[in-house]
């Protein structure tokens, strides 16, 4: 037990490390993980880790995939519904198949079965990797929608199809019509039962006497019985925790309260941010594990066939992205289509963020060591090139992003407001409201409380500015200079009277949960600062 809480507290420590160098040489962290990962698999006595994939599917992918669901924009996923829907489903299923093809005419003794296997192994694109790259580039709001969508729905598309591939394999018997309804029985049950269970928890959030702490330690447990009671079904785990968290994220700002929204917004991003940063690093440290397993066929071969597979990969995604530009253009002239001349820069610069990561290591390690009394075919060498597939994908399309961006130029996609001037009409709502509500309802107390009389001014005052700037690009960035300039002079008054607070901590006479407390509302002043002029 003690080892294992050392090599836990080991690796977290080694990420965070390893990620504050990648923040000095801004480099995303999932390539810098992984090629630290590589690096240090190359030093002679560093002990072999193999990924167990129940560790990756039970333990690390629900909470990811709950917090993106947490994350993701209703309006934008159903505006986009139609090419999230493409590339999700469409994408997955092309590129697979046309792995299966390439793969059972350049491997000997490889089936269409394998193929299709490796296929939906290697075709959906990892969320956290793009994240973290897009994190480095300027993209029009509406094409992170489309990725963060896509990557929403992508991974329970390529698990159905590895979970049908690998059935055929087994049983050596594929009928197509069985598995298309299969694999819509799949889809449905695992929509209801995310949504089942999402609203049960929504009715604890509503109707029991949660706190703060209740509600996190309820959300926190959530994803993971979602995810359990689908899969025992034999139903799409993804798929159940994408729908129950996109439910609950509907819900929770009429039930949750702002502390533990506060709370949620503090303990997700962190523990989400600690897995992935862990699986990316342990990817890395797979090399020579995958590398002594090839078997007969020499190292030269199968890398060989790795290259070439992920050739195919990344010209699928291409092809595939230019032809759902093409198609929504041509559809485009009969429905209405969110946008209806998509060209050719926004889907060529779609199609190269196509990373892959965490999901397709799993994926390959939970295939089956035996079947039917003898070693599964191939195994080894599906786990290798989808080894490959993830590193060049991830380093080489990861660091050429900025390039390829940069050379494209991928355009506003229409009606597109941008986010400056949305947070103006926002901001011109909320105030409004505020000096209604306070200048009315509270007329009388402005009157006889100073503090208030001076809070409603800076009300006014700062909807005088935004009704200014709205419109007008010169105002508006005029009054975000004021804003960024009266946020650095406060945020330094609140630092000055934390220090004068922490005085208090050496002076008899004063409890420290009082100074606490003090401390928490400067810190929570500061983070309210924190949109002033972004």
């Amino acid at each position: 037990m003690h080892e294992i809480l050392l090599l836990c507290l080991g690796l977290i420590l080694s990420v965070c490390f390893l990620i504050v160098l990648a923040k000095k040489l801004r480099i995303a962290y999932p390539i810098f993980l992984v090629i630290a990962g590589l690096a240090i698999s190359f030093i002679p006595g560093i002990p072999v880790i193999k990924i167990d994939p129940d560790m990756v599917f039970l333990g690390i992918l629900p909470p990811i995939l709950y917090d993106a669901a947490q994350n993701t924009s209703w309006k934008a996923l159903w505006k986009w519904r139609r090419i999230i829907i493409a590339m999700a489903l469409g994408f997955v299923l092309f590129t697979a198949g046309t792995v299966a093809w390439v793969s059972w005419l350049i491997i000997p003794g490889f089936t269409l079965a394998q193929g299709f296997l490796l296929g939906a192994i290697i075709s959906p694109p990892d969320a956290a990797a793009a994240t973290a790259v897009l994190q480095f580039v300027k993209l029009p709001k509406g094409m992170v929608s489309i990725l963060e969508g896509e990557s929403l729905l992508n991974d329970a598309t390529s698990l159905t199809v590895f979970r049908f591939a690998l059935a055929a394999i087994i049983s050596s018997n594929f009928v197509w019509y069985n598995a298309a309804d299969g694999f819509v029985v799949v889809v449905i049950s695992g929509i209801a039962i995310g949504l089942l269970l999402g609203f049960v928890f929504y009715a604890i959030y509503r109707w029991l006497p949660t706190n703060s702490n209740l509600d996190i330690a309820f959300a926190l447990v959530l994803p993971y019985i979602i995810y359990l009671a689908a899969e025992t079904v034999h139903s799409s785990g993804v798929l159940a925790v994408v729908s129950g968290g996109l439910f609950v994220s509907y819900k929770n700002h009429y039930v949750l309260t702002h502390s533990s929204r506060l709370k949620a917004n503090a303990v997700w991003p962190s523990i989400v941010f600690i897995l992935n940063a862990v699986i990316f690093f342990l990817i890395g440290l797979q090399l020579p594990a995958i590398i002594g397993g090839i078997g007969s066929m020499s190292f030269l071969d199968a890398l060989k066939i790795s290259l070439i597979i992920t050739g195919v990969v990344i010209v699928s995604r291409l092809i595939s992205a230019l032809f759902a530009g093409w198609f929504t253009s041509f559809i485009g002239k009969y429905i209405t289509v969110a946008q209806r001349k998509p060209g050719w820069r926004n889907p060529l610069t779609l199609s190269w963020i196509g990373m892959r990561g965490v999901v397709s290591l799993a994926s390959a390690l939970a295939i089956p060591l035996m079947i039917n009394g003898h070693a599964f075919p191939h195994r080894q060498l599906i786990l290798f090139i989808t080894f490959v597939v993830i590193i060049v994908t991830l380093v080489g399309q990861g660091f050429t992003l900025p390039a390829v961006i940069k050379l494209v130029k991928p355009e506003n996609l229409p009606d597109e407001m941008t986010e400056e001037h949305q947070v103006v009409k926002i901001e011109q709502k909320m105030l409004a409201e505020a000096e209604k509500v306070l200048g009315g309802k509270y007329k009388d107390d402005v009157g006889a409380n100073d503090l208030l009389s001076c809070r409603l001014d800076i009300i006014r005052y700062k909807k005088e500015l935004y009704e200014g700037a709205a419109g007008d690009d010169q105002k508006l960035a005029e009054a975000n200079k004021m804003f960024k300039r009266f946020k650095a002079v406060m945020v330094d008054v609140i630092e000055s009277e934390r220090s004068a607070l922490h005085a208090f901590r050496t002076t008899d006479g004063y409890d420290d949960d009082v100074i606490t407390r003090i401390e928490n509302r400067l810190d929570l002043e500061e983070e309210g600062l924190q949109g002033e002029g972004d």
